[in-house]
């Protein structure tokens, strides 16, 4: 296990930075912001931003990180 596998974040929410996977959409995501109870994320190689709830949000692997760059 990584040190991201199993991860939680702190009232919910992941850090802006951190990739993640949108379960909802089933796409990949950097976190933008969070902004009143909302995740903003942008695919991964840039992009639209969208919304995302952050109870839909999951942590990557690092395998699953490396594949969503290439």
């Amino acid at each position: 296990m990584t040190s991201d596998e199993g991860a939680t974040w702190p009232e919910g929410v992941p850090p802006v930075g951190t990739v993640v996977r949108d379960t909802v959409k089933d796409r990949v995501g950097v976190v933008m912001a969070a902004i009143g109870g909302v995740v903003q994320l942008r695919p991964v190689k840039g992009g639209v931003e969208w919304d995302a709830r952050p109870e839909d949000l999951q942590p990557l692997t690092d395998r699953e990180k490396l594949s969503a760059q290439v």
